[in-house]
């Protein structure tokens, strides 16, 4: 049988690099993709049996040609996971320390890269009966942990997965997973946020980018499920 085809953005390092082992094992041929990070990304797609696809989502034009770039390669689409993103500034800015670029900015790679991409990827999914995951955040459910601008992106996004899973159903499924604080390098520096899951959460720890890959998966492969913001933050909205 052909093998089903995912594209995770961001997919190097992190959440996304988890994400595209877990789809590997689970059969799938993974798509990885990286703004920078060329020889990790180069690498990971070598070791998983898939491709590689370097491009600067903050570009339109760059994000347009992704999807293209992916069927050229593999001639069809099952699978978009929008990982791709940036919380800079980071972890917090203070009110007159935002910008418009920053704004800008993260709205450009955060909400208007996803949106390009499932644009672009509607015919191949259709076509496949495709599942679209984006990653957003708990800083976009409950508003506080983060700078109001990377907190409001990410807020805007878990609503164009409801709008866009009530517009593509019954053919193409749409969710979001929203994970809370990760164990990632960018993260080992964010101490309050650490002492705060370790602490306060109900498990007693930052997710390990496995975690939120498995949710991930198991996202995809429900085939009932669409149009939800799964929150997963060790229960710390519990607090």
């Amino acid at each position: 049988m052909t093998r089903k085809v995912a594209l995770v953005t961001g997919s190097a390092s992190g959440i996304g690099a988890a994400t595209v082992r877990r789809l590997a094992a689970d059969g799938m041929t993974v798509a990885v993709h990286s703004r920078s990070s060329y020889e990790a990304g180069k690498s990971l797609a070598a070791e998983l049996g898939g491709s590689y696809h370097p491009a600067d989502l903050s570009d339109d034009a760059a994000a347009q040609a992704l999807v293209p770039d992916v069927l050229s390669e593999h001639g069809r689409l099952d699978v978009l996971v929008n990982n791709a993103g940036i919380s800079w500034p980071v972890p917090h800015a203070s009110l007159d320390g935002l910008t418009a670029d920053d704004w800008r900015r993260l709205l450009d790679v955060n909400l208007i890269a996803p949106w390009l991409l499932c644009t672009a990827a509607l015919p191949a999914l259709r076509e496949s009966g495709g599942s679209i995951v984006n990653v957003t955040s708990h800083a976009g459910v409950r508003p506080k942990g983060s700078s109001i601008a990377y907190a409001a992106s990410k807020a805007a996004l878990n609503h164009v997965t409801k709008l866009l899973a009530a517009a593509l159903g019954p053919e193409v499924r749409v969710n979001a997973v929203a994970p809370g604080l990760v164990d990632t390098p960018l993260t080992e520096s964010w101490t309050e946020a650490q002492d705060l899951w370790k602490t306060a959460s109900p498990m007693r720890r930052a997710a390990q980018p496995s975690d939120v890959a498995d949710l991930i998966s198991a996202v995809i492969h429900n085939t009932y499920l669409t149009g939800e913001v799964i929150v997963l933050d060790g229960g710390l909205n519990l607090r």
